[in-house]
């Protein structure tokens, strides 16, 4: 039970600092507040993994990501049972981010109020009518690149031992700087589900109707990387 509450910890920070930089301090407020841009807030969801990996990586692999947990069930490295757990803490814990970011727009700060409904800073994942290829192969690759270094620098045989842990979160700031302005930046289904319901429970329903490809993509790109990882690291 250790490992099921240090994923859903380990996400509810993800979603909670990630998240919440774009919603009080992200690229949508400008000039009007404390913009941060689009590599603040890479940072922000890369530094999180980070410490995120060095606090749970030693109980639970710090997977915080249904993605990475696909990718290393997969791999053969967990069991299903293991890995379904694993995958429903981690969105109850994208729950708990996302209703503390909620609660927080919503005691009097009317700037991050606007923000949070704005669909391109909220925290949700969405993508601009006519974009549905581009955002569904962004979202394929960026998963499968981030879920190929998860897999590489943890290998028991060949990985980063120690390192693992930064090359990981470096690994996801680069994504976010590449794939923020064409979704925003999933490559976690969890990290997508929670923001796109409490958007729709403010009445912006655009990320709901758009969540499939936040979850198809992401876990397509985390088994083909399974895949190409499998076939790459074989000693034979």
């Amino acid at each position: 039970m250790k490992k099921y509450l240090a994923e859903m910890i380990g996400t509810a920070v993800l979603v909670l600092m990630g998240c919440g930089s774009a919603i009080f301090a992200g690229i949508g407020l400008g000039t009007t507040g404390y913009g941060v841009s689009t590599l603040g807030v890479a940072m922000a969801f890369g530094l999180s993994v980070v410490a995120m990996a060095y606090t749970i990586g030693g109980i639970s692999g710090c997977h915080i990501n249904p993605a990475i947990t696909l990718g290393v069930w997969a791999n053969g490295r967990m069991k299903g049972d293991e890995a379904v757990k694993y995958m429903i803490f981690q969105v109850i814990g994208a729950f708990i981010g996302s209703a503390i970011l909620y609660a927080l727009v919503h005691t009097g700060n009317e700037v991050g109020a606007t923000v949070f409904n704005d669909t391109t800073t909220n925290g949700a994942n969405s993508f601009a009518d006519g974009n549905l290829a581009p955002a569904f192969i962004a979202e394929f690759v960026f998963t499968f690149v981030f879920v190929l270094t998860v897999l590489g620098t943890t290998d028991s045989k060949q990985g980063a031992g120690n390192l693992a842990g930064l090359a990981i979160g470096l690994c996801l700031v680069l994504v976010h700087i590449a794939c923020i302005p064409i979704t925003g930046t999933s490559v976690n289904p969890a990290r997508s589900i929670a923001p796109a319901v409490f958007a729709a429970i403010d009445g912006n329903s655009v990320p709901l109707s758009q969540l499939w490809l936040f979850i198809v993509a992401p876990c397509l790109g985390a088994l083909a990387s399974s895949g190409v990882w499998n076939m790459i690291s074989s000693k034979k």
